[in-house]
């Protein structure tokens, strides 16, 4: 691969961790799925730094897991039906209409999506 390319990786990599970290304490913004992208770019880029992601004790299971089965636990879609939950009634409380009739199709049509995986 291209060093620019890598570099392009590295930088998506370190740009995902950084919204992972962040979604740690946002409880609307997931860090999962920002890890999951990270240890993606990471695997093209750095491999020492998709190996850290993968041996996390906290969320390198969830990295693993979908990496071999696209599975979400039952927990992580819990906690993502009640952020889009928490999201929606945001939107029709601050937002005048159409708008929150976008954010519920956007709501309807991820949270299928993930209700729709394997389970852990």
């Amino acid at each position: 691969m291209k060093q620019g390319v890598r570099f392009l990786y590295l930088i998506g990599g370190g740009l995902a961790v950084m919204l992972g970290v962040i979604g740690i304490f946002l409880p609307l913004l997931p860090t999962v799925p920002f890890l999951i992208l990270a240890a993606f770019c990471f695997a093209r880029s750095h491999p020492a730094f998709e190996q850290r992601l993968l041996d996390h004790p906290h969320f390198g299971e969830a990295i693993r897991t979908w990496r071999a089965r696209g599975a979400i636990s039952r927990k992580a879609k819990r906690a993502a039906s009640f952020a889009f939950a928490i999201s929606l009634a945001l939107a029709l409380w601050l937002t005048p209409m159409p708008w929150p009739l976008v954010s519920a199709a956007a709501i309807l049509a991820t949270a299928s999506w993930i209700w729709a995986r394997p389970e852990i």
